[in-house]
């Protein structure tokens, strides 16, 4: 049980932008540059791959890569998704409305079957991630 007091803490210490981000620097200065190449031609983010042990930030830098590019942040953990809630985020793009990101938590426990329901939405360029 996280007490609301807890849950507003950690939203008001976590970094909303890339430059309030300490650590990962080598990966913060190429994140940058995609953002700012994305920004540039008005489109989105390409892929993102982030890895790590747990506590590196990655759920972090997801957030600042929605913030940095004024996208709406879903978030996803590959263990629980089904494929119901991938349909219903993608399900609810429209096309030139708004840019969303879908955040996969722990992606490499994605089962086969999760994986071939994402994945046409993935090539066809619907879904980025």
């Amino acid at each position: 049980n996280i007490r609301n007091e807890d849950l507003e803490n950690e939203l008001t210490l976590r970094p909303k932008w890339i430059d309030e981000y300490i650590g990962q620097d080598k990966a913060k200065e190429k994140l940058k540059i995609f953002i700012q190449a994305a920004k540039g031609r008005s489109e989105s983010l390409d892929h993102v791959l982030l890895y790590g042990p747990p506590g590196l930030g990655k759920t972090t830098l997801a957030k600042i890569i929605a913030k940095e590019t004024n996208a709406e942040i879903h978030e996803l953990s590959a263990v629980s998704a089904s494929k119901d809630d991938i349909r219903k985020i993608v399900g609810e793009n429209i096309p030139g409305l708004y840019k969303k990101i879908l955040f996969l938590d722990e992606i490499h426990r994605f089962n086969k079957a999760q994986q071939d329901f994402l994945l046409p939405y993935v090539e066809s360029g619907t879904l980025t991630l």
